[in-house]
């Protein structure tokens, strides 16, 4: 550790905030919407209203539209953030309720489709590891 440095050896690095999740969700834990939570697969976008807001979003908001300059999901969203990915998932319902975020549930059907995880586990499969050797096909 660095001399002048207030952190503890057990505290994480980073992003860590203090803030207690509910705090940033205002205690809730579902979007604006009665629906349910966001599925973690859901794709989500910034819209140009929402790149052109950045400057007036609290911080939790102005980094979700920062991040979404191109699409990604919503628990890439939260790792990229370290944000818990409820919050992320309350947040981001939020902001598409203003116009900031578009949002793209993925097909049910198509997620639970059996012949799709086999193809994501091939194509996995098929990624060379470190040391340039294909992954075990067992």
């Amino acid at each position: 550790m660095e001399e002048g440095s207030a952190r503890g050896p057990s505290e994480p690095a980073g992003r860590a905030s203090a803030i207690r999740p509910f705090l940033l969700t205002a205690g809730r834990v579902a979007g604006g919407g009665a629906g349910s939570p966001l599925p973690v697969e859901t794709q989500v976008v910034a819209t140009s209203s929402g790149l052109a807001s950045l400057p007036s979003l609290s911080f939790e908001q102005h980094d979700i539209i920062a991040a979404c300059r191109r699409p990604q999901s919503v628990a890439e969203l939260a790792a990229r953030l370290h944000l818990h990915l409820n919050v992320v998932r309350v947040l981001a319902e939020d902001l598409r309720a203003a116009g900031h975020l578009t949002v793209h549930v993925p097909n049910a059907r198509t997620t639970q489709d059996i012949s799709v995880l086999r193809r994501v586990i091939d194509g996995l499969r098929a990624v060379p590891d470190s040391r340039d050797t294909l992954r075990d096909s067992g």
